[in-house]
């Protein structure tokens, strides 16, 4: 895994803000190519479906806001990069002895427990997105406790608390940046088949029985992979469900 920052990408580090999210939204007019926002302190950390994600001192709170050529499915397969760029830097940080797996569609788990999470948002309309904003809060030196999370979701869990390795927000982000620029690099030039496939190695649950809930029905079954398109591959009773958008548990 390189630590060299990548070429052409902008690096924003900010005492506080309300979500780096918001932030890199903000900058986007001013900005001519790719670049991270970092925040110190985060005031109003947004996770998937507008739930509050909390954000204790010294944990990590970033943004990389970029401007896609692809369409709107590409820059949705931006969530599984993100992932597996966080797995690398997460078994860089925490050592061999760390159990490390991704949940679909946009956590990372460590010791079977939450240490973070993504959110992509996208600024445009229909099939033109003008910037993509993919948000990552990791649990670096704190987690939120139990009861502050939704019921039946993955217990919260924090790097120093599971291996007691302290890690610097910055520190993180120098690791990051070109963890995400290698595997971006690898989705535009060979497509998503081996992201999709390096993503399945790493998988939680594959080949178990798990629940995905959707806005409107709740489906249990084997967690049979993701398709081309990223969508979760369930196997039910009721026969074989393809769902491109779901919360799951386990």
């Amino acid at each position: 895994m390189s630590d060299r920052w990548p070429d052409g990408v902008g690096r924003h580090v900010l005492p506080r803000t309300d979500s780096t999210n918001a932030e890199a939204i903000r900058l986007a007019a001013h900005l001519s190519g790719p670049a991270w926002v970092m925040a110190h302190e985060q005031s109003s950390g947004r996770g998937r479906r507008g739930r509050e994600w909390i954000m204790p001192k010294g944990n990590f709170a970033g943004t990389l806001l970029l401007r896609p050529k692809a369409g709107v499915a590409q820059a949705a397969q931006l969530s599984f990069v993100a992932a597996l760029a966080l797995h690398d830097v997460l078994g860089a940080v925490c050592g061999p002895a760390a159990r490390l797996a991704i949940k679909w569609p946009n956590d990372v788990l460590l010791n079977g427990g939450k240490v973070a999470g993504i959110l992509l948002e996208s600024a445009g309309s229909g099939s033109q997105i003008g910037a993509v904003c993919v948000g990552i809060g990791v649990n670096l030196a704190a987690a939120p406790a139990a009861a502050q999370v939704e019921q039946r979701a993955a217990s919260p869990v924090s790097v120093l608390s599971e291996t007691g390795f302290q890690v610097a927000p910055e520190e993180f982000l120098d690791l990051l940046a070109p963890a995400f620029a290698g595997w971006q690099a690898q989705l535009e030039t060979y497509g998503f088949a081996p992201i999709r496939n390096a993503w399945l190695a790493r998988a939680a649950r594959l080949g178990e029985t798990i629940t995905a809930r959707t806005s409107n029905a709740e489906a249990q079954g084997i967690f049979e992979g993701i398709d081309e398109t990223g969508a979760l591959i369930l196997k039910t009773p009721a026969g074989r469900q393809v769902l491109p958008a779901a919360d799951v548990f386990f």
